[in-house]
């Protein structure tokens, strides 16, 4: 069974392994419903996806149409304006066959001067309070990847209490020790706010280079079972952490077979550590 723990100050009791809706930005409708139904028999109740991700919305809304109410919804929007950022949640909603999704949040939410747009006056956080003061939304949270993003994060927690945080975490990226240290920083915090912590990336292998692309995540992953079973307790060994499942829908049961029995990996870091693994942020 897959381990289940409150999504932060939300409440809901979301499973660990929140299904990471990027790997529906180029597949057919039939990969998408027959992904949807394999997500519903394993048990997860969280998808998260993007406006960003291809076709991703338009792909799970004839399904979800009719399993809405099964789901803790979140969706994000890179747009940095209250206009912009408006419009594209009611086009979110409309995609996906929904009155209201659970977390709406701020994509990607890195550099600095989108940061000061998206937080000023006739920015998105605009948008984002009166969504959620006008019920289309229940809660809020800010997304982004690369080395300066728990820094990043910080600054947007101090700035407006979101409800939830994205942001990478695997054993190669840990092993960047300022970004491990402001990682433990921002962890600590989100703990004492009950901020949600979502993680991503967790089966990087490495970055893709010159080698083709056979997966549709934009990293190399991890393949064999034993080396995704060691990724997938890395992560969820630590307790606050929920992790979003992998880009490429056709590695998502090893994921899944991984999070069940993630507690009976032993020092998985000491497995990792000896794996050939390279960060994909430096």
């Amino acid at each position: 069974m897959l381990p289940k723990a409150p999504f932060g100050r939300t409440g809901h009791l979301s499973t660990r392994t929140l299904f990471g809706a990027a790997a529906f930005a180029r597949v057919t409708q039939d990969e998408a419903d027959r992904t949807m139904d394999f997500v519903l028999e394993e048990g997860i109740n969280h998808i998260d996806i993007a406006a960003s991700y291809g076709e991703a919305e338009k792909r799970i809304g004839p399904w979800l149409k009719h399993h809405r109410d099964e789901f803790f919804l979140a969706t994000k929007t890179e747009k940095r304006t209250y206009a912009e950022a408006k419009e594209e949640l009611h086009r979110s909603l409309e995609l996906m066959n929904t009155d209201h999704v659970d977390l709406w949040q701020m994509h990607i939410l890195v550099d600095p001067d989108e940061w000061e747009t998206a937080m000023g006056e006739g920015g998105a956080l605009e948008a984002f309070v009166e969504a959620r003061e006008q019920g289309m939304v229940r809660y809020l949270g800010v997304t982004g990847h690369g080395v300066t993003i728990a820094n990043m994060h910080m600054r947007s927690l101090k700035r407006f209490p979101f409800d939830s945080i994205l942001l990478p975490y695997n054993y190669p990226m840990m092993q960047n020790t300022t970004y491990a240290a402001e990682f433990a920083e921002l962890r600590d915090y989100c703990k004492e706010q009950n901020v949600a912590i979502q993680t991503i990336k967790a089966i990087t292998k490495a970055p893709w280079g010159d080698k083709p692309h056979t997966r549709a995540t934009w990293y190399e992953p991890l393949e064999e079972q034993h080396e995704i079973d060691n990724a997938v307790a890395y992560v969820l060994q630590e307790p606050q952490l929920f992790l979003n499942t992998v880009g490429d829908i056709h590695l998502l049961p090893k994921v899944l077979d991984a999070a069940k029995r993630y507690a009976e990996i032993d020092n998985p870091a000491a497995t990792l550590e000896k794996m050939d693994l390279a960060p994909l942020f430096v």
